[in-house]
C-alpha cells in the first residue's frame, strides 16, 4: 500500500505485518491545513480492530522477547538508516498533514531519528547489575525484562517525533507495540510502519490502528496491554491515566502546558525577541514547549515594541514556502475555539496590541491565524491560565524576578520555563525556584534530547516515569532479582 500518493483513498491499519481495512466502514477526512485539500481518509476503527492488533502483538511477543538484544539493535540501526535516507520525504509528509513549516518538519524528523539512535543502544541500556558477596557465599543480580504488549497514543502536533519517543525504545527492550496515531495526522504513522517493516521487524512487533475514542478505550481496557504511553491535551491525559491505571496498567501521560518566559532588564533584547518569536509562533504555537506567556520584568517598553514589530514582519503561509514561519493551525474548528479565547481576553481587560484575526481573510484558503499578542495580562485571566495551543501570546508585567517566579508557581502546568538574562544570581535563583521540569537559560524551546527524560511537572504529566532517557528504559522494562548461594 502506498501512503504517499495524492488521492482520497482510505488508509488501512497495519496489523501483523500486513495492511488491513478497518471493520467499521466509517472514515474521517484528512485535509491539508494550509489548503483544506483532501489528502486521504482515515478509518474510525473499532475495538475489534484493536483486539486484532493486540492478539497479533501478543503472539509476536512470545518470539520477540527471546530475540537477542544485539539482533534487535541491528534492526533499529537499519531503521535509522532508512529514516535518514527518507528524511526529506518524511518532512514533506509532515508539512502536508500537519501544516508546519518545512524547516521545522525537517528538524522534527531529525529529533525522531535521534530517538532511534538512543534505542539502538539497547545492548548497553538493557544491562543489569550484580553485586558479589551481599552476604557470606551469596551474590545478587538484577536482570531487565520486557513488559509484553504496549500501547501508544500520539498527538497531531509531532506526528513523527512522538511515536518515535515510544515504539523504538519499547521494541528495543523486547516489547511489542500497538500505535494509535492522531486521526488528524495519520499518514506519517503508516510510513513509519512501512519503513520499520522494511528494516526487518517481524510481523506483529509494530501494529498501527487508526481511529478515535473507541480505539483509545480499546487500548485502555484491553487486558493484554501491559502499559500505555500517551501524549495529548490535559483532560484526555488525566482520563487516560485514571482509566489505564484503574485497569492495572503502567502509564505515562504527557499533558498540557503554559510555558512562561521571563525577560529580565539586562537581557539581550534582540536575541530574546528572536527566541520568543520562534518559540511562540513556530508550529503555529501548537507544541507543548511553546512560549505562551512572557513575564516582562521591570519597565521594558523597548522589548515590548521590538516584539510587536517582529511579529508584524512574520511571513504567514504554506509551510512549503521557504520564508514562512507562521503556518496554519490544524483545523478550522480549532481556530474557531482560539477566536473565542481572543474575545475572552478582550472582555477580561487585556490589551490586544497585535490582532492576528486580520490575517484570516488574507489567507482564507487554509486555517490561518496571524500572530496575536496581548499585553497587561494578569494571572487570573483565562488567557493566562488555559493552554490555547495557537499563535497567541500573553505579556504579564512583574516588578522583579520573585514576582515572575510566583506567576510560574501559580500555574497549574509545569512543562517548561525560560529566563533571558546574563545575571548569574538570577539564573541560579530561576534554576532553583522555577516550578517546571524543563528550564531554559536564554533558550527558546528547552526541550530535552532523547537520552534525557522529557520531564514535565504538575498537570503537565501524569505518572511516575517520563518518556525518553533512563525513565523511558525503566518504563518499558521490569526487573528480576536473583539471589544465589554458592556453598563449598
Amino acid at each position: 500500500m502506498s501512503v504517499t500518493k495524492k488521492d482520497t483513498s482510505v488508509l488501512q491499519n497495519f496489523i501483523n505485518g500486513v495492511w488491513v481495512s478497518s471493520n467499521s466502514g466509517q472514515t474521517l477526512n484528512v485535509p491539508n491545513p494550509a489548503t483544506n485539500e483532501l489528502l486521504t481518509k482515515v478509518p474510525v476503527s473499532t475495538k475489534e480492530d484493536v483486539n486484532d492488533a493486540v492478539v497479533a502483538a501478543k503472539e509476536a511477543f512470545n518470539k520477540w522477547k527471546k530475540v537477542p538484544v544485539p539482533k534487535r539493535a541491528r534492526i533499529l540501526f537499519k531503521y535509522h538508516s532508512l529514516l535518514s535516507d527518507n528524511h526529506e520525504e518524511l518532512a514533506r509528509l509532515i508539512v502536508k498533514e500537519n501544516g508546519k513549516a518545512f524547516k521545522e518538519a525537517y528538524g522534527e524528523v531529525q529529533r525522531g531519528i535521534e530517538c532511534v539512535e538512543f534505542a539502538s543502544g539497547a545492548p548497553t541500556l538493557m544491562m543489569g547489575e550484580t553485586l558479589s558477596g551481599i552476604a557470606e557465599e551469596i551474590d545478587s543480580e538484577m536482570f531487565r525484562y520486557p513488559l509484553g504488549v504496549v500501547g501508544g497514543i500520539t498527538p497531531f502536533n509531532f506526528p513523527m517525533m512522538v511515536p518515535l519517543w515510544m515504539f523504538p525504545l519499547a521494541i528495543a527492550c523486547g516489547n511489542t507495540f500497538v500505535l494509535k496515531p492522531s486521526e488528524r495526522t495519520p499518514i506519517l504513522a503508516n510510513r513509519l510502519a512501512e519503513l520499520f517493516s522494511e528494516a526487518g521487524a517481524p510481523p506483529g512487533v509494530l501494529n498501527v490502528v487508526h481511529g478515535a475514542h473507541d480505539v483509545v478505550n480499546g487500548l485502555l481496557n484491553h487486558k493484554d496491554i501491559a502499559a500505555i504511553s500517551f501524549v495529548g491535551s490535559q483532560p484526555v491525559a488525566k482520563y487516560v491515566y485514571e482509566r489505564a491505571a484503574a485497569n492495572g496498567k503502567r502509564v505515562q501521560a504527557l499533558s498540557g502546558a503554559k510555558n512562561h518566559h521571563i525577560v529580565m532588564p539586562d537581557a539581550d533584547l534582540d536575541k530574546a525577541v528572536q527566541h520568543i518569536i520562534s518559540s511562540t509562533f513556530g508550529s503555529a504555537g501548537q507544541r507543548c514547549m511553546a512560549c505562551s506567556a512572557v513575564v516582562v520584568v521591570g519597565d521594558n517598553e523597548p522589548f515590548v515594541k521590538a516584539l510587536s514589530k517582529k511579529a508584524d514582519e512574520l511571513i504567514i503561509g504554506n509551510g512549503m514556502d521557504d520564508e514562512v514561519l507562521l503556518t496554519p493551525v490544524i483545523r478550522k474548528e480549532h481556530r474557531d475555539k482560539v477566536l473565542g479565547y481572543i474575545e475572552k481576553g478582550i472582555s477580561e481587560g487585556a490589551d490586544l496590541i497585535r490582532d492576528g484575526r486580520k490575517e484570516i481573510s488574507e489567507h482564507s484558503e487554509g486555517n490561518f491565524l496571524g500572530p496575536t499578542i496581548f499585553d497587561h495580562v494578569t494571572p487570573d485571566m483565562t488567557i493566562a491560565k488555559d493552554e490555547i495551543f495557537a499563535p497567541v501570546l500573553s505579556l504579564l508585567r512583574a516588578g522583579d524576578l520573585d514576582e515572575g517566579l510566583e506567576y510560574i508557581r501559580k500555574s497549574r502546568y509545569g512543562n517548561g520555563a525560560t529566563i533571558y538574562t546574563n545575571n548569574a544570581k538570577a539564573i541560579r535563583q530561576f534554576r532553583e525556584e522555577a516550578d517546571a521540569g524543563m528550564l531554559g537559560i536564554n533558550v527558546g524551546v528547552p526541550a530535552t534530547m532523547a537520552f534525557f527524560p522529557f520531564s514535565g511537572w504538575k498537570d503537565s504529566f501524569y505518572g511516575d516515569l517520563h518518556v525518553n532517557g533512563k525513565d523511558g528504559l525503566n518504563f518499558y522494562t521490569r526487573k528480576k532479582m536473583i539471589t544465589s548461594r554458592f556453598e563449598a
